[in-house]
């Protein structure tokens, strides 16, 4: 039998979306892939009055259980309820669905929000699937986030080599044929922690660190004259802090030329019409920053909360710099009181 997100207390992205067009900040879209995550993300956006989207992958779900997933979507929302936030708007979001039967499989268990993502299909068959999915998860209030052009990098089971930018010529046949909500583009973003390589970049003669090279504003600007006013997302917006790449290699870790996006960049994206940043990259890099190092310290541990609690304690510190710095998302919510 099918759950309506409603009923467990989520929110569609609607509202928030235009909201954040208008306003001129973007909702921030954090993967996550366990419990400690979770916590992190729902403290972080209840103290700071954000709306959120909890994205799961296709390999997250079926790392986390279907079923499971869906009670801790119901907990999320009661969790930020219990820290204060009387009104919490958080969307419980499908990235990077691969197929219709996944789309709603996830429509079906209570999310308000799913992607398909066919941008590695031909054009025609991109459209043809992207429909498919609208057409049902409408049916039940829930919104469709779709994709023109690839982005290069390794996320779960999404990778490709190199990226191809979103042809703006497109853009305005693909929404008014599909009727999604809101559309992925490409504009020089990518996946991991790995977002460049160094033949790619340039390198600080003071650090030696790798600057990337700047994003196709151009691009966006040209989609956004063809769609005034369309929600757009940024996927593989993840900055890749160098403190925690530094923590990371100074414990053992072997993250040689990590690179990310510029978080003055992602401002600047911010205020445009796109209303939705995906961050999962540095998330775990600060986990993983902050198992490696309480484990370096006290070898002896062996309480996985005891070097888990200082990652979330991390993560919520970094996700909270995120929606203040980056995205603008804070104090935001429709109710505030």
């Amino acid at each position: 039998m099918a759950v309506s997100y409603k009923t467990i207390g989520l929110v569609n992205t609607k509202e928030m979306f235009k909201r954040a067009i208008n306003g001129g900040w973007a909702v921030p879209a954090f993967n996550f892939n366990n419990l400690e995550q979770l916590q992190a993300i729902i403290k972080a956006s209840s103290e700071l009055k954000s709306p959120v989207i909890l994205q799961v992958s296709k390999g997250a779900r079926s790392y986390a259980n279907a079923t499971l997933l869906r009670y801790m979507a119901e907990g999320a929302v009661e969790y930020a309820k219990e820290i204060g936030c009387k009104h919490p708007e958080i969307v419980l979001h499908l990235d990077h669905g691969d197929s219709f039967e996944l789309c709603k499989n996830c429509v079906d268990m209570g999310f308000s929000s799913v992607m398909i993502d066919g941008s590695s299909l031909p054009y025609d068959k991109n459209v043809e699937l992207t429909r498919q999915v609208v057409e049902y998860a409408h049916k039940y209030d829930v919104t469709v986030e779709g994709e023109l052009g690839v982005l290069a990098g390794v996320e779960d089971e999404v990778q490709a080599e190199e990226s191809h930018y979103t042809k703006p010529e497109e853009v305005i046949d693909f929404t008014s044929k599909t009727g999604v909500d809101s559309l992925a583009i490409s504009i020089g973003t990518s996946h991991g922690a790995y977002k460049f390589k160094p033949e790619q970049c340039t390198r600080d003669p003071k650090t030696g660190r790798l600057v990337p090279p700047p994003l196709a504003f151009d691009v966006l600007d040209a989609i956004m004259q063809k769609l005034p006013g369309f929600p757009i997302v940024l996927h593989g917006s993840s900055s890749v802090p160098q403190e925690y790449v530094d923590i990371i290699n100074k414990y053992g870790g072997k993250l040689p030329d990590a690179v990310g996006i510029p978080e003055e960049q992602l401002r600047k994206a911010a205020k445009s019409a796109v209303c939705k940043i995906n961050i999962d990259s540095d998330s775990r890099l600060a986990f993983t920053a902050a198992v490696r190092k309480t484990l370096a310290e006290k070898p002896a541990e062996f309480d996985p909360r005891k070097f888990c609690g200082p990652a979330r304690d991390l993560m919520e510190v970094m996700y909270k710099q995120k929606i203040v710095d980056v995205l603008g998302s804070d104090n935001k919510l429709a109710q505030l009181d």
